[in-house]
Order: C-alpha cells, then structure tokens, then sequence
C-alpha cells in the first residue's frame, strides 16, 4: 500500500489521508537499476542563462523585488497548473547508475521558527513563472537544495524551459511553503536557471530536471531561510520516498501534498510511484531518508509526468545530476 498524506491539515486537525495504490502501472516491467547504463553522447551537457522577466530584461536584485509585486494573490490563483504529457517513447536514453551511489548532506535553517503544521516542509513550495510562447502564467513545485551557494532550488526541467521547440521561462519565483495565498517566507526570483540540453533540444523526459540559483532576499538566502534537502544519484530504482508537492487536483494546488511509498523502475530507465499527484506538482521532490521532524531529506528524483493509473514518474538520479549540481551549487 503506498500511503498519500495531506501535507497541511487545519490547525486544529492532525489526521492523515491515505490513499490505496490501485494496480499495476501500464509501464513496462520493473528495473532494479543494477549496473551501469549507456547514454546518448552530450545527455549530460546543461545549459545556464540568466533569468529574465517578460520583456527579456534579466533579472537583477531590483527586477527581483519587483516581481514580488508582480506576482498578486490575483495573478497566483489564475496561474495555469502545468503539466506534461507522459510519453515512454521520448526517453532519449536509459539513465542508470554510473558509479557509487552518494549523497549530499541537507542543511537546517538557521533560526528556529516553529513549524506550526505536520508533515509540512519549509524546504518545498510552489513556482511561478509566464511562458513567453503564449503569454500564459502557470505553477510547479520545487525544493529548496543546500550547496555551496544556499541559493538553490531544484525542479523539473519543464518547468524552467519549454523543451524542443519552446524556450525558457519568464517572471520565475518560488514561494517556499506556500499556502493558501500565504507567503510565510516571502517571494524568491529566479536568478539563474541550469537544465540538461537533451531536455532543451528534444523534451528528453529522462533528463527533466533543473537547478536554479535565486536571488537572496532582504539579504537571507533560502537555505539559510528554509533549510535545503541534500542530494542522493546512483542509487537503487526501488527506494522509500516521500514524494512532495502542489497538485492541482489535490485543493486546487493551494495545499501543500505528500505521498509515501516504495519507488519501481520503468522499462525506460526512469522511477514511478502511484501517488496520483496531477499538474502543478511537476518539479516536487522525491525524498529519500525524509525526517518529518525537520521536513528534509535527500532529493532523489523530481516529479516529472503522471500516467495511467495515476502513476507519477521521474527522471533517474545518476552521475549527470551530480554533474549538474556540482556545476551550478557555487554560483550566487
């Protein structure tokens, strides 16, 4: 039984909901992930421009505070949940592990606010940002990720870039633990984006996934705010995980989500769990080791696409991921 939790409960209300897993996935047979996989040459090459707003002016610290202003509870609650169509057939390669398994370490906020809800965490929240190939505004979710710089998030690649035939985001900031409209810490613009350029050049959902540095705010980095989930790649495909975001078909993505369960391989080299978390959770984190004290654990996998049967999948964590961590955690 893979157990989904509703993240944010009233105050007054501490109850869990679970749900059931109904049935085998209509992907292909499980893959333990042993041993190493082949890919395609240039799979793990990324890709790192500077965030812009709409009118393709970059993202400076005064364009930061000004999409605070941007972003209303009127333009939020309109914003489009965003989803991508699940398509086994657009795996470019079957990502496996390529080495030793390992993992970064999360990293605590540095004050001791009170976490006033359980099951909730700081270190996940929700996205927003306008596509400029049709003018629309939409959400995803994302995670705050410690590195060197403590001004990093991770998510999905679709998210930040349209994949082929599109092109990056516009107007992109995070809201950790969003709820309801409320921001209990603030507005963080995106200052830099970093994702793989199969994703770019051909939607390569096994390579849907991408880091972004943010501007501090007031002076605070989100780590040091928030706190920020380590990292884990190369590790088996059948993990506990606790899979965190803001579905849309959950409260109309105003709440907070999490699913719990075991992950299994897809015949393509990616990981599912049956969590039916539908548009708008893209870009949540799948969580090894997560502590419910603290709300951390170790990021391994972002919520990517939902299939049939309510199977949610992710791109496989392996020695790109890392690559692409270690190439963007410093900048600031």
């Amino acid at each position: 039984m893979r157990s989904l939790r509703h993240a944010l409960l009233p105050l007054a209300t501490t109850a869990l909901l679970a749900l059931a897993g109904a049935g085998p996935a209509l992907a292909g047979p499980a893959d333990s992930g042993s041993g190493p996989a082949a890919v395609p040459a240039g799979a793990a090459t990324t890709a790192s421009p500077t965030a812009r707003l709409s009118n393709g002016t970059p993202v400076d610290s005064t364009a930061a505070a000004a999409l605070s202003r941007y972003w209303t509870p009127e333009r939020m609650s309109k914003a489009i949940p965003l989803n991508v169509k699940d398509a086994p057939q657009a795996v470019r390669g079957k990502a496996g592990p390529t080495g030793r398994p390992g993992s970064t370490s999360p990293a605590r906020a540095r004050s001791d606010a009170k976490r006033t809800l359980v099951n909730e965490s700081a270190a996940v929240g929700k996205v927003y940002f306008t596509n400029p190939s049709n003018g629309l505004n939409y959400a995803c979710s994302a995670s705050a990720l410690n590195s060197a710089s403590k001004q990093m998030l991770i998510t999905a690649g679709h998210c930040v870039h349209g994949g082929s035939g599109g092109t990056w985001m516009t107007n992109w900031v995070y809201v950790p633990r969003y709820r309801s409209g409320a921001r209990p810490f603030g507005t963080y613009a995106a200052k830099q984006f970093r994702t793989f350029n199969s994703w770019i050049s051909s939607s390569d959902l096994g390579r849907d996934v991408a880091m972004v540095t943010t501007w501090p705010l007031n002076g605070n980095k989100i780590v040091n705010v928030t706190g920020g989930h380590g990292l884990s790649w190369n590790y088996s495909r059948n993990q506990a995980m606790t899979v965190m975001g803001y579905p849309g078909n959950h409260d109309n993505g105003e709440l907070q989500w999490a699913c719990q369960g075991t992950t299994r391989g897809v015949s393509d080299g990616r990981i599912e769990l049956q969590c039916d978390f539908g548009p708008g959770s893209s870009g949540g984190p799948w969580l090894r080791e997560f502590n419910d004290a603290n709300g951390l654990g170790n990021v391994n996998g972002a919520m990517s696409t939902i299939s049939s049967g309510g199977w949610n999948r992710s791109s496989y964590f392996d020695d790109a991921v890392k690559g692409m961590f270690d190439a963007q955690g410093s900048v600031t």
